[in-house]
């Protein structure tokens, strides 16, 4: 295992050359990968699941399949998006064996220490309903639109993620922004 400077070199080289190592079967190369992807991973994971106690299996299974398929893996330098596609295809497998159940009620936001009864009911409202929207928009909509607007994603990575046309991509986000703003406009 890399220790010492050796693994602060790891730590701080690109995509490329950390995946490649991976690839190759270098434990501390992949775990330099789940340092650098899980918080991401997670986010993505929790806004797909409105924080569902199935986040941290659904990362975790997308590392071992990442680990077990790294063959498969062309680019090392877009081991980003290719980690993103399979976490978000586990997603999406989880929300199908889930449905009807997921249930944006029971997400708990901790309120800030200054915020009142009332500011925190409001928020918590505001954010039960994005979640109930959320949940309304068709499964490809709901990606691109969290890629997007949760992700920070550009179009051209929206599309690499979900293997889609860019085309394609504006196509859904209009469409699940459109929803959006009807769906949410009192909350404006």
């Amino acid at each position: 295992m890399a220790t010492g400077p050796f693994r602060g070199a790891l730590e701080l080289a690109d995509d490329r050359i950390v995946a490649g190592r991976a690839i190759d079967g270098d434990v501390a190369a992949f775990a330099v990968l789940v340092r650098r992807y899980t918080p991401m991973m997670r986010a993505y994971t929790q806004r797909m699941l409105n924080a569902s106690a199935d986040v941290d299996d659904i990362v975790q299974e997308t590392f071992v399949t990442a680990w077990q398929r790294f063959s498969e893996l062309e680019d090392p330098g877009k081991v980003k998006s290719w980690l993103m596609r399979i976490v978000s295809r586990k997603a999406v497998d989880r929300i199908r064996a889930l449905r009807p159940t997921v249930d944006v009620d029971e997400i708990e936001q901790p309120a800030p220490s200054h915020a009142g009864p009332d500011h925190v009911v409001e928020a918590r409202a505001g954010i039960a309903a994005l979640g109930a929207a959320l949940q309304e928009l068709p499964a490809a909509q709901r990606e691109c639109w969290v890629l997007r607007e949760m992700g920070g994603y550009s179009y051209d990575e929206i599309a690499e993620e979900l293997d889609i046309p860019v085309s394609t991509t504006r196509g859904l986000l209009s469409r699940a922004r459109k929803y959006m703003i009807v769906r949410m406009e009192e909350w404006r």
